[in-house]
């Protein structure tokens, strides 16, 4: 059901996995860190087998072909550009956008920038900029929560991550994700410049303006064990969206919601895509 896409864009070529007709609705993926497109894949095959076109592509950095080394690099608005060049590579002018954890927060700006591409939007983990903004200025347990995202800058954490047989990358994992893919994440970020390219992410620098709302119909879903997000951010979420908007608190359930929870987001997603011809 899983193909393997080399998907061409001016700033290089995408690697991507992708199920369903190539006439099916569009329905483009967006992955998080430390992880890849293979987040996806049940989803993937999942909408793929309902006629979905579905494609999930390695971001900036994790794909090989698309490897820039300056931090200044990974910015949102290159994050964003990527989005847009794989989906014009694919003949899509609209498509269903889908994100969770820093795939979530470009799936945001995309949305908010660029309304007018989307048919919908479907975000896991990740709250609105604005609300996690407003969260981190107001909530101490949000600001200590996002702590590790000023610690991650620092130059010697790709050596701290990988030591020891990546422990400290497994550890991140919660025990939450099979061990078999969690072998292929360590795999991929042991790779020369992997880790560093994801790190720069982080080392990118905040965004120069400031998100604004969204207006195409959202689902949100959030997990009440996330580690990453709290409920101040998560619950505040919905006004930063003027579209029809879901939100979805999953009890139990930790920040890996794509892979804890496969079965139970690919019907959430299912639900919210069919609500919207």
């Amino acid at each position: 059901m899983i193909e393997q896409l080399g998907v061409e864009t001016d700033e290089g070529v995408f690697d991507a996995i992708a199920a369903g007709p190539e006439d099916g609705r569009p329905v483009l993926f967006l992955h998080g860190f430390p992880e890849a497109a293979v987040e996806w894949e049940h989803q993937v095959a999942a909408l793929g087998r309902e006629g979905f076109r579905a494609v999930a592509f390695d971001q900036r950095g994790y794909s090989p072909g698309v490897r820039p080394e300056r931090p200044a690099d990974y910015g949102i608005e290159a994050l964003v550009g990527d989005v847009l060049a794989v989906a014009d590579s694919l003949g899509w002018s609209t498509f269903d956008l889908v994100g969770h954890d820093w795939g979530g927060a470009v799936a945001w700006w995309v949305a908010e920038g660029h309304p007018e591409r989307l048919r919908t939007l479907a975000v896991v983990s990740t709250p609105h900029p604005g609300a996690l903004a407003e969260a981190l200025r107001t909530d101490e347990d949000q600001h200590l929560r996002s702590g590790y995202m000023t610690e991650w800058r620092n130059s010697n954490t790709e050596r701290r991550m990988l030591a020891d047989d990546a422990a400290a990358l497994r550890q991140m994992f919660e025990w939450r994700v099979p061990p078999s893919r969690v072998d292929e994440y360590v795999r991929r970020l042991s790779e020369p410049g992997a880790l560093t390219a994801a790190l720069n992410w982080y080392r990118a620098g905040r965004p120069g303006g400031r998100a604004g709302k969204v207006p195409v119909p959202t689902l949100y879903a959030w997990s009440t064990e996330d580690v990453a997000f709290g409920s101040t951010a998560a619950l505040a979420t919905g006004d930063w969206v003027t579209g029809p908007y879901r939100f979805e608190m999953l009890e139990d359930v930790s920040h890996w919601v794509p892979e804890q929870v496969p079965e139970l987001l690919a019907s959430l997603l299912r639900e919210h895509l069919s609500s919207w011809i």
